[in-house]
């Protein structure tokens, strides 16, 4: 049950809105977090003074954000792992009172273009998946944003069996990318990371090739793990 998943609750102690530095070994941030759980978001943001939305019907990401600022991460919008110096992602991840994941989780942009030479062992996307730091939180849309809770995290590395499923699921999109079916990509492609849209709004585009190998603009596309994916990886953790 979800209940197990939840440490005691922490004493609230007085902080600044200062962001925090960032942590110099993954057991300090591992220390960081872990002083996080069984904590609602009202309770973080008010702990270091952050103004928090009434809800994230505009601001999609904050929850994120706010993790960022009180963990110290630094990597903000670069292609890089948000903790750089320790080759950690941070990755919250909203799931229900059972554990189940409520949406799948985006990783990182997928590129469209300038695809020769690139492979799974040297992609983007395996370099953000190499080491996830996971934030799970209770956060079904009946609970309030400030009452949403804080689950016991974990760092978590793909195993031999999960990095070769995720490489051929890649593959399977590059490819169709690279033969110009981006168009055609849908979510029953992929058996745990899919590909779709991902942009601030429907005006936003960027340069893909067409299977004539003409360019066209089309929305920028993102790589997201299906939630079978993630569920699986909170099963295996908390036994669930």
């Amino acid at each position: 049950m979800i209940i197990d998943m939840i440490s005691q609750r922490c004493t609230k102690t007085s902080n600044t809105m200062q962001k925090q530095p960032t942590p110099t070994s993954e057991q300090a941030l591992l220390d960081r977090v872990n002083s996080l759980a069984g904590l609602t978001i009202g309770e973080i943001a008010e702990k270091y003074d952050i103004a928090m939305p009434n809800n994230l019907k505009r601001e999609k990401g904050w929850v994120g954000l706010l993790l960022e600022h009180v963990l110290g991460a630094t990597a903000g919008s670069k292609p890089e792992p948000d903790f750089p110096e320790l080759g950690i992602e941070l990755k919250s991840i909203p799931i229900n009172q059972a554990g189940k994941p409520l949406e799948t989780t985006f990783v990182c942009v997928a590129p469209l273009t300038g695809l020769q030479g690139v492979t799974w062992e040297n992609s983007h996307i395996r370099h953000k998946l190499s080491r996830v730091l996971w934030v799970p939180i209770v956060a079904e849309r009946s609970i309030p944003l400030a009452e949403r809770v804080i689950a016991t995290t974990f760092i978590w590395s793909p195993n031999a069996e999960e990095e070769q499923a995720l490489a051929q699921d890649w593959q399977e999109l590059i490819e169709m990318i690279t033969l110009g079916e981006v168009e055609h990509i849908n979510g029953k492609h992929g058996t745990f990371l899919q590909l779709r849209p991902k942009a601030a709004n429907s005006s936003v585009r960027t340069k893909a090739f067409n299977h004539r190998g003409e360019p066209f603009m089309t929305l920028p596309r993102g790589f997201y793990l299906k939630t079978s994916f993630t569920h699986a990886l909170l099963k295996n953790q908390f036994r669930i």
